[in-house]
């Protein structure tokens, strides 16, 4: 009878197993927008417990207040800035592809209005032939613009799929804020581990979706609005582009806007425009550098933070392996990864605790 049951229970265990795999195969065409549609309930769902509160238990009402609040204040924005950016990236190619912007150029007004022993000394560094290095430079930049560019065209081309995408997201986030609370502890009922275990798994991803959107996401939102917004001042071309490049480029611990703003302000400083160049270093030093050591610790303390290198490298193999998604998919990974190691001693002292109860008793 005991062999019977085992082995209806491995056959279950492969039947779920293979059903379990077919339906997130089936999800895949659409794994952003479930993905998204999850995160964003996690993240609103304080909102909703007090809109519910608002409305006297009414969830179907509460869930659409909410809905429209996550619309208004995310949704739209996020759809008007993406749509300015394209338009802004397809502008700045055409001016490099034109010969209007030659980034080599810029270099090479730097390096002339430089000391003669820096120059050698740039000369020797980079091999003696600083004109093919400006070359190089160009066609680097000329070609990386090119490839922005095709990407951003491609999404505006996809223009249905990225429609039933956001609403499949929108339609799946109503059900998520309405009945949140009830799967979440129906799946947390379905985890094989302890109560103790599991509360330190949720812990660690309430943790890491704390860390990686309320702190580092708002660290970089703001740090690139706020150096798009002073290139935008000074008169710089495609300021929205480069205020999003500073945003995902401030993931980098210790230098991270600075590489956009810092040769900006170089250049500045090297063509005579010393009142731009002062302005954007003060500007990018004590505004934009401040901001992480300021909102971080306010959005997600400092004892909840997670190891920059960490969040670093998970977010860049994510990016990689999933997209714009892989910016949460990563940390989240790396997050449980770490929540299950330090379970493991745990886990295993418990193991041996069994194994040698269990021994003692046949003796």
């Amino acid at each position: 009878m005991k062999i019977e049951t085992a082995l209806y229970f491995r056959s279950f265990l492969v039947l779920l197993a293979a059903v379990s795999l077919i339906f997130i195969w089936l999800l895949l065409p659409f794994y952003g927008a479930v993905f998204w549609g999850v995160v964003l309930a996690i993240i609103f769902a304080p909102l909703q417990r007090r809109i519910l509160t608002a409305m006297n238990g009414r969830k179907t009402l509460a869930a659409l207040a909410s809905l429209v609040f996550i619309i208004l204040i995310v949704i739209i924005p996020v759809i008007l800035i993406a749509g300015a950016l394209v338009q802004e990236m397809v502008t700045l190619y055409k001016l490099m592809e034109g010969g209007e912007l030659n980034l080599g150029n810029y270099l090479d007004q730097i390096l002339r209005s430089m000391p003669e022993s820096v120059r050698n000394l740039a000369d020797r560094l980079l091999g003696g032939d600083l004109n093919k290095v400006r070359e190089q430079f160009s066609d680097f930049a000329v070609s990386a613009g090119q490839f922005l560019t095709k990407q951003a065209l491609s999404i505006g081309s996809n223009t249905f799929q990225f429609l039933v995408s956001l609403g499949i997201m929108l339609y799946l986030l109503f059900f998520l804020l309405r009945d949140g609370t009830m799967l979440g502890r129906h799946c947390r009922n379905l985890i094989p581990l302890s109560e103790e275990q599991k509360s330190h798994l949720l812990r660690k991803l309430t943790i890491v979706v704390r860390a990686t959107i309320k702190g580092n996401l708002a660290v970089a939102a703001t740090q690139g609005a706020l150096g798009g917004l002073i290139f935008f001042i000074l008169g710089i071309q495609a300021s929205l582009f480069w205020g999003v490049l500073m945003a995902v480029l401030s993931l980098l611990p210790a230098v991270g806007a600075s590489l956009i703003w810092g040769p900006v302000a170089i250049y500045f400083f090297a063509t005579g425009q010393v009142f731009e160049g002062t302005v954007l270093t003060a500007f990018g030093l004590f505004v934009i550098g401040l901001v992480d050591n300021v909102l971080r610790p306010l959005l997600v303390g400092k004892d909840t933070k997670i190891p920059d290198y960490i969040i670093l490298i998970s977010t860049l193999g994510g990016l990689s392996l999933f997209g714009l998604n892989g910016f949460v998919i990563g940390p989240l990974i790396a997050a449980l990864f770490m929540a299950c190691w330090d379970l493991f001693p745990a886990a295993l002292e418990q193991r041996n605790r069994s194994l040698e109860e269990e021994r003692n008793q046949r003796h």
